[in-house]
């Protein structure tokens, strides 16, 4: 097994710490990964996202020009890495930040209405965390207890009473992801 993802949207919408979840759960089931964020100036605003490879065999390179899974968070993102996803590849979007919505038919796409889920939780900061749950649904990259140990990994001690909420934010994106 070995997944090329690329996740982007907007700086403060939590993408490089989606991607770095992702791959420290990776580590935390003994798989290869790799995480590399691009993100400059614009981080907070403008376009940022971050590559992950899970993978059980060693990665040769972090660098990609076409991967297996996007997840877009807004259009400039979109519009962007819609056509470097694989023959075949998977595409989650987020329905709040698209204006223009994904036209190949190639692909399989998902719409996960995050933004507007986190709103009924009534935290703007899980939202990153709906966004994965639906990822895991249709791509079971990673296990939720290998997410769970990851958590506790990469957020501060004085953030781990809010491990709760995350695992609940990432049931509630297995719930509402839809294929279209």
């Amino acid at each position: 097994m070995k997944k090329e993802i690329i996740i982007s949207g907007f700086g403060g919408q939590g993408v490089l710490s989606m991607g770095k979840i992702l791959a420290y759960s990776g580590l935390m089931e003994d798989k290869q990964v790799t995480w590399m964020p691009a993100y400059g100036p614009e981080q907070r605003g403008g376009t940022a996202n971050v590559t992950v490879i899970v993978s059980n065999e060693r990665v040769s390179s972090p660098i990609l020009s076409r991967y297996d899974v996007a997840i877009v968070l807004n259009q400039p993102s979109l519009d962007k890495f819609e056509p470097k996803i694989k023959e075949g590849g998977i595409l989650i979007y987020d329905g709040a930040g698209i204006i223009n919505p994904p036209t190949r038919k190639d692909i399989t796409i998902y719409r996960v209405n995050a933004m507007e889920e986190a709103a009924k939780m009534k935290n703007s900061k899980v939202f990153n965390m709906i966004v994965l749950g639906g990822l895991l649904k249709v791509c079971q990259v990673v296990s939720e207890h290998g997410v769970e140990k990851a958590l506790f990994k990469t957020l501060p001690e004085r953030h781990h009473n809010l491990i709760p909420l995350n695992m609940e934010a990432i049931e509630s994106g297995k719930k509402i992801i839809e294929k279209l």
